[in-house]
């Protein structure tokens, strides 16, 4: 499906950047066009191109445009060119252009696949759980870091509203994502996993207490040694309530495995996650902590497309996050 036209200045300009930096590889050299051929354009109608592309994305005079011949294109009414730009006898990746059968319109356009449900793009399977039953309408699958103090924000602004409002329409999970600056996230993360493990009541109660108490964790001074003891403290009396076997939790702990973490934090990146908090809602991301109305927009959307009817509007005004906060992000972005 065709969805979007991009700028001829904004795509161009790229690509004349490519032409110019820094390369991994040499350029490819532009492709000798036959003399001829039933798919040659006409010099007329190649200079028209050449002087929109050159007009509409400011290309310099001393860059050649080479234009190549038609070729047969999915879109009904358009056949199919490739461009490329030369400078010092080297050439451009190629670029795609349509144009149409009766010479009169040049276009770009963007093709995306949107044939898988985004609700598949990230999967809660295998994680603690809050809210409904994992074949709820709406799964919102939450990048968490257990040190973050924006993610604090939302986990305590957030959720709350969401649940009351959604009940068993929406499944929650988290995926850790404990970001490199923070220094006792990773450790929270395994210990929280090595409860949830075991018990999802475990492990939403060990996440409810960190993130309430994160900035109490290391003490005045700060302590990483302090704020790992108190973790590892939290998740044995945890375990405790939940009556877990006391040797195999300790034996967790111990070992510290981040196996399991890394892969998380890998997902993330892979769908573009580079700070905390971020959501997936049905596979929609939604990054830092957002006016929970805009949430609530975007899940009732996300309900509305499964055949489902969103609850009413609340009565009450909700307790807002603070949009303007930027979120935690990596080291370099």
């Amino acid at each position: 499906m065709l969805i979007a036209v991009k700028p001829f200045r904004n795509l161009i300009f790229a690509l004349t950047l490519a032409a110019l930096g820094c390369h991994a590889q040499t350029p490819t050299q532009a492709p000798t066009q036959a003399a001829d051929g039933p798919g040659k354009l006409s010099p007329e109608l190649v200079r028209r191109v050449e002087v929109l592309i050159r007009s509409h994305a400011s290309i310099p005079a001393g860059y050649v445009i080479q234009v190549g011949p038609r070729t047969k294109s999915e879109v009904p009414g358009f056949d199919k060119i490739t461009v490329f730009f030369l400078s010092d006898g080297k050439a451009s990746k190629p670029t795609e252009f349509l144009i149409s059968t009766d010479g009169n319109t040049l276009a770009q356009f963007s093709k995306f696949d949107i044939s898988k449900d985004p609700k598949l793009l990230v999967s809660g399977d295998g994680r603690p759980a809050r809210g409904g039953p994992a074949n709820a309408p709406v799964l919102i699958v939450g990048f968490d870091d257990l040190e973050c103090p924006f993610c604090a924000k939302m986990h305590e602004q957030l959720f709350p509203a969401l649940t009351e409002r959604y009940k068993d329409q929406i499944h929650i999970v988290y995926r850790d994502f404990p970001l490199d600056q923070h220094p006792w996230a990773m450790r929270a993360a395994i210990d929280t996993n090595c409860v949830g493990a075991k018990s999802a009541t475990g492990y939403w109660n060990l996440v409810d207490y960190i993130h309430a108490h994160a900035a109490d964790l290391g003490g005045a001074d700060k302590s990483l040694a302090k704020a790992n003891d108190t973790l590892d403290t939290l998740t044995r009396d945890e375990g405790k309530k939940q009556n877990l076997d006391a040797n195999a939790l300790n034996a967790c702990i111990a070992k510290q495995d981040d196996t399991a973490i890394k892969e998380s934090i890998k997902l993330g990146e892979s769908l573009g996650v580079d700070s905390t908090p971020a959501l997936f809602i049905n596979g929609e991301k939604v990054e830092g902590a957002q006016p929970v109305e805009d949430v609530y927009r975007m899940i009732d959307s996300a309900l509305v497309a499964s055949g489902q009817t969103p609850p009413p509007p609340p009565t009450k005004t909700p307790i807002q996050a603070q949009p303007q906060t930027p979120p935690a992000t990596k080291p370099g972005n």
